[in-house]
């Protein structure tokens, strides 16, 4: 009696996969953030800026209460992501917005189980029309949960890792030559756990003890900066148009880039604008 007990067995973990990420690379990525942040107020500045959006999100819904945020609070926060603010437009308004507004408190109303956080933005997503015109609709769930909850839930963009292109920061990242090979990672929640993990590892290596999770995010965003500068365009121009520089990137990447929006409340107001000097 009791061997085979309940009380006794292990909930199921979450299956990581193994990345096989360049050392090099990231250190040469690291040195270039320093180097780029500098001319604006530095590293610190950006870190400031990434808290200040943060905070931003979470009190707009936390007063908010149950029912949600508004059309202008929900305006509010699309200006902080880059790929969302220029296709949701038509969602603020009218029996869309009423639409939208329910599907977002599912999305973070839900109740944390890593097993399911995959599960709950696919039922996010099918509640919007399919197809490539709507792919911004997975990228604002990421971002929600993402700011609302940093802590366990990573930045999870087509940016970072998007497995149907073969394209983000996993792949630039990547150990060896990837120009002829796909790697085969999915782009669930597991992979982008586990790439935040390898990355506050290696931040944590090179001296970086404080506000590590704002970290690793400036540090995709300037692999991907990075990425997309050397481009020089094509289907990127749609998110990240009038872009000059890798520098100019990486603050749109992240929602820094000045959006100049008004706002009665003060923080709020500071993080649509960034907090970042020159801007």
């Amino acid at each position: 009696m009791g061997f085979f007990s309940s009380s006794s067995s292990k909930a199921p973990a979450l299956e990581r996969p193994v990345l096989d990420l360049s050392g090099p690379a990231l250190t040469a990525a690291t040195e270039r953030l320093a180097a780029a942040c500098e001319e604006t107020g530095g590293v610190e500045a950006y870190v400031e800026a990434l808290r200040l959006k943060g905070e931003a999100f979470r009190k707009i819904f936390a007063e908010a209460g149950p029912g949600g945020p508004s059309a202008e609070e929900f305006t509010v926060l699309a200006g902080l992501m880059p790929t969302v603010r220029r296709r949701i437009g038509d969602w603020l308004e009218g029996d869309k917005f009423a639409t939208l507004r329910k599907a977002v408190m599912e999305l973070v109303g839900a109740k944390h189980d890593e097993l399911l956080v995959d599960q709950r933005i696919a039922e996010f997503c099918v509640q919007f029309p399919q197809g490539k015109r709507y792919r911004w609709v997975k990228d604002l769930a990421g971002e929600l949960l993402h700011a609302l909850d940093p802590e366990r839930y990573p930045l999870m963009c087509r940016w970072v890792w998007d497995t149907g292109s073969n394209t983000g920061v996993l792949r630039e990242i990547w150990h060896g030559d990837v120009d002829r090979v796909s790697i085969r990672v999915s782009d669930g929640y597991a992979t982008h756990v586990m790439l935040r993990e390898e990355l506050s590892q290696f931040l944590a290596g090179n001296g970086v003890f404080r506000d590590t999770l704002l970290y690793v995010d400036l540090l995709m965003a300037q692999v991907y900066s990075e990425y997309i500068a050397a481009q020089g365009g094509s289907y990127l121009r749609a998110d990240f148009t009038a872009a000059e520089d890798a520098v100019a990137y990486l603050r749109r990447l992240l929602g820094l880039d000045g959006v100049r929006i008004k706002h009665n409340d003060r923080a709020v107001a500071q993080a649509a604008r960034a907090a970042l000097p020159g801007l």
